[in-house]
């Protein structure tokens, strides 16, 4: 079976479980969130102002109804309005995960470069000072809770270097030097993506660096890799080429699902560095009962998940000949 053939059927079998993830997302969000809540609230609005919101809205009708008339909306790209602003719940969620993306991307990137050279290295010189300390530092890092390690990092490099990093200004952009979306400035941007970025690798080169150098020590046992050495293949050349690229196999399946989650959220970092992305947007819709912004939510992150699971099956076709895509 072609790679385009395999992609394609399991997207069509994806179709029948994002149908029911949608069902269960829309029934549980109902049940707990109020859409008029916020309205009655308000000491000033009578019962025939919330009876009239509540007809605007539809939502006296049948559950089954409410249900496929949001669907309907959804598949002809219509996501709603959000009941709290009042604005278009489509470019509010495309500019909180742009900016989820940029952090999340620019962290997993980098984690997963390092990660993967001290996994190497780590399996290559097995038992050295490196590889001690590579795997002292990993326990480290995977115990270490993201949010102190943000605190931490706010509270050092506010005192010190507050004045590079520019913390007391927002997340984007320097007070006082521009306005979002205008006159863009990369070193300013990479200047404010520093420590969120930071604390989200500390975890991620832990969880690859643990990943690469369990299963390099497992490929440099093979058969293959005993053969290639004895037929005088450089080391170097065995690493490279033969044990490295098998040993990514596993490895790809947690990049797979770090870049799937990062459609969600990267809720703590996020919260504590105030980067208004997919994880506070998603905070601010519950606490507000905003079930416009949590349903669309709930299926961007589904969906994720989804295809990037479905590239982490592709992409072991490509690392190892030995797996067929059936």
């Amino acid at each position: 079976m072609t790679v385009v053939a395999y992609a394609l059927r399991r997207l069509l079998a994806s179709i029948p479980v994002l149908l029911v993830l949608s069902i269960v997302s829309f029934a549980a969000t109902r049940a707990i969130s109020s859409p008029e809540a916020g309205i009655r609230s308000n000491p000033r609005v009578s019962a025939e102002d919330v009876q009239r919101y509540r007809d605007q809205l539809g939502l006296d009708d049948p559950a089954a109804m409410q249900y496929l008339r949001w669907l309907g909306n959804v598949v002809r790209g219509d996501l709603g309005t959000s009941l709290v602003s009042n604005r278009a719940v489509g470019p509010q969620l495309a500019d909180a995960l742009w900016n989820t993306m940029v952090l999340g991307v620019t962290a997993v990137s980098i984690s997963f470069l390092i990660g993967i050279t001290i996994g190497v290295v780590a399996a290559v010189r097995r038992g050295s000072a490196f590889d001690h300390l590579s795997t002292g530092a990993a326990f480290f890092g995977l115990s270490m809770p993201n949010f102190w390690f943000a605190i931490m990092l706010q509270l050092v490099f506010g005192v010190y270097l507050v004045d590079w990093l520019g913390l007391d200004g927002p997340i984007f952009y320097t007070a006082g030097t521009r306005s979002p979306g205008t006159d863009f400035d990369l070193l300013d941007r990479v200047r404010h993506l520093v420590l969120p970025a930071t604390v989200l690798a500390v975890q991620l080169v832990a969880v690859y660096s643990r990943y690469m150098r369990a299963s390099m020590i497992e490929v440099l046992r093979a058969d293959y890799v005993r053969t290639a050495r004895a037929f005088g293949v450089r080391e170097s050349r065995v690493v490279r080429h033969h044990a490295s690229r098998n040993a990514l196999v596993p490895v790809t399946t947690q990049l797979a699902g770090d870049i799937g989650a990062i459609f969600g959220g990267l809720v703590v970092t996020e919260t504590v560095f105030q980067w208004p992305g997919m994880g506070p947007l998603f905070l601010d819709a519950i606490q507000s009962g905003d079930y416009q912004v949590i349903l669309p939510w709930l299926m961007i992150t589904s969906l994720a998940v989804v295809v990037f699971n479905l590239l982490a099956d592709l992409a072991y076709g490509v690392l190892d000949p030995r797996v067929r895509l059936a």
